[in-house]
């Protein structure tokens, strides 16, 4: 996992993101709704980007301290836009667990655990920051995300089956979608991917052939327009302390 890489691949499109992740956006809202404490007074958002889930969180629950940390330290005036009073840290997950003392009463993340090395580590370090009664609650992507790419070009971030995440968190609730978007022409996807960050997978310079590779690879696999799935996972898991 190239963490240099994801960060200036998400850094370079924050301003287009917002436009382009409509999936993401799908996500975090439907991702709010798995919160049953209406009252959680603090709140940790992993991976908030330009803040969609964000905006949700400050708007749905009257929270104590809310910190809001991600990778891209620009996403800061994102999300100082949405309120003074959420605490924004530039921070990779995966060191931020190693420091931190803080508990929670809701850990949160959209569409943003996918990018860490060790997943089941983190999640199960994340865990045990929860308060009595907390909540951890997040959003990943399954084993049909992106299919079209991996069937093309081979290449994808690791993916987890239903039955795998299961079998890593027992007691969880989880829960997976398919949604499938069109486009006009397989540079439409591209430019989709790429607007959107999540091409930050290879740090490779596409010639002229492999982007004659690429179109007539979804040529042969779509008969019709281009499509592209996404297979959101939402998974919640309850606090070991109660």
């Amino acid at each position: 996992m190239n963490k240099n890489l994801i960060h200036d691949r998400f850094a370079k499109n924050l301003k287009s993101y917002d436009e382009n992740a409509k999936i993401q956006k799908r996500m975090a809202e439907r991702l709010i709704t798995f919160v049953q404490n209406k009252q959680p007074k603090k709140i940790l958002e992993i991976g908030c980007g330009t803040g969609f889930l964000t905006k949700l969180i400050n708007k749905e629950f009257k929270f104590e301290s809310f910190m809001a940390i991600d990778i891209v330290k620009d996403c800061e005036q994102y999300i100082k836009n949405i309120s003074s009073n959420i605490i924004f840290t530039p921070a990779d997950i995966e060191e931020f667990i190693t420091s931190n003392n803080e508990t929670y009463d809701l850990i949160i993340s959209n569409a943003s655990l996918q990018w860490v090395e060790n997943f089941e580590d983190v999640i199960n370090s994340l865990k045990n920051f929860l308060n009595p009664n907390g909540e951890l609650i997040f959003s990943t992507f399954g084993t049909e995300n992106f299919r079209e790419i991996y069937h093309i070009i081979g290449a994808s971030l690791k993916y987890y089956s239903i039955n795998d995440l299961q079998k890593m968190f027992p007691q969880s609730i989880i829960e997976p979608e398919i949604h499938i978007m069109a486009f006009d022409t397989p540079k439409d996807v591209l430019k989709h991917l790429q607007l959107t960050g999540v091409n930050a997978i290879e740090n490779t310079h596409w010639t002229k052939k492999d982007l004659t590779k690429f179109e007539n690879g979804y040529k042969n696999l779509c008969s019709k327009r281009p499509t592209l799935t996404y297979n959101p996972v939402y998974i919640k898991i309850l606090s070991p302390n109660g």
